[in-house]
């Protein structure tokens, strides 16, 4: 194995347009990245070989490829795609860590199946009960950070606690967001609303120190820019990601449709078109790359479905750079930091 660069390993046969996308997004990290990056392509050896003579990296000193003879497809039950394909790509992405072969992972496959495999595979880290998945939202000023957006449905108040001081490390580390404002996704601002887990968490996150917490955010003062990091369970979070995601998509076709109805309006559209491209940019999934996985002992981000090159080529820089960051070492510390104060 060569021992330049970061090595992370590459889910192949992960996503809906696997594997041609994700090995696009793996040409352009060798084109843009230099030696930056050492990536183990993980996957059907025959298709990954014939892949890399596509885009051009056929034995380039960068790359190597890892075989699996399995694949999770998306509708799979998780904890049975755990069980049942050891020798996925996914797992076996996940087994390269735990052997400290790889440094990190970026899968846009199964989102539970990276979930679960990193769980019982690499365990949490000390003091971390449960694992967050960590999306960035557009907003008005800055991107805010939501936790957990579809890990763990069941949550505590120590769980959002966890999310609240894991959040907060990562939007300074890896985002460079000094005291990040946290928030708690609620339905009124004021102390004593919501239900019991969101009442219990506002009482524990108010009196815990080295979190600057905001108190209740409501959902109309997400996109505002004054939150920067907003913590609630998984099935609230997933909720609300999949909804935004597809009020983006629809907002696109009515303003599309809108434009195109009037002459007068498309002209404007064309001399506002550099105007929509910084929205498009700002707004894009795939500038971010992907989701990290906090808590768990290793580096995951979770790309979307549909990911393209420029997703993968994020992706993979995201996780680079949340090695380098040291963001597990320091939420491990923090939290063992919390427990020694009480």
């Amino acid at each position: 194995m060569g021992a330049a660069g970061i090595k992370i390993a590459v889910d192949i046969m992960g996503g809906d347009n696997a594997p041609t996308s994700i090995m696009d997004g793996v040409g352009e990290v060798l084109q843009m990245y230099g030696d930056k990056y050492y990536l183990l392509l993980v996957g059907k050896e025959a298709l990954i070989k014939a892949e890399l003579e596509r885009i051009g990296f056929a034995g380039d000193s960068r790359v190597e490829i890892v075989n699996a003879t399995q694949v999770v497809e998306m509708g799979e039950h998780p904890a049975q795609a755990y069980r049942n394909k050891r020798d996925s790509s996914i797992s076996v992405c996940m087994e390269l860590v735990r052997k400290k072969l790889a440094e990190g992972v970026f899968s846009a496959g199964s989102t539970g199946a990276a979930v679960t495999s990193a769980y019982f595979k690499w365990r949490m880290l000390p003091g971390i009960e449960r694992p967050g998945i960590a999306t960035l939202f557009p907003t008005e000023k800055k991107p805010f950070l939501l936790l957990d957006s579809g890990a763990n449905v069941d949550c505590t108040p120590v769980n959002l606690l966890h999310y609240a001081l894991m959040g907060s490390i990562y939007m300074n580390n890896a985002q460079k967001r000094k005291n990040p404002r946290v928030g708690l996704l609620c339905n009124g601002t004021e102390e004593g609303k919501g239900c019991k887990l969101v009442q219990d968490a506002y009482q524990l996150l108010a009196r815990t120190q080295g979190i600057n917490f905001i108190g209740n955010v409501e959902g109309h003062g997400l996109f505002s820019g004054d939150v920067d990091v907003v913590v609630c369970d998984g099935f609230v979070g997933n909720v609300l990601l999949k909804s935004c995601e597809q009020l983006a998509v629809a907002m696109g076709h009515i303003v599309k449709r809108a434009i195109m109805s009037k002459l007068l309006w498309k002209v404007g559209a064309l001399m506002a078109k550099g105007a929509f491209e910084d929205l498009k940019k700002e707004t894009d999934y795939a500038e971010v790359g992907g989701a990290p996985l906090l808590g768990v002992s290793g580096v995951c981000i979770i790309g979307h479905g549909i990911s393209n090159a420029k997703a993968v080529r994020n992706g993979i820089r995201q996780a680079g750079e949340i090695i380098k960051q040291r963001v597990n070492e320091t939420i491990a510390e923090k939290v063992r930091a919390l427990e020694l104060s009480h």
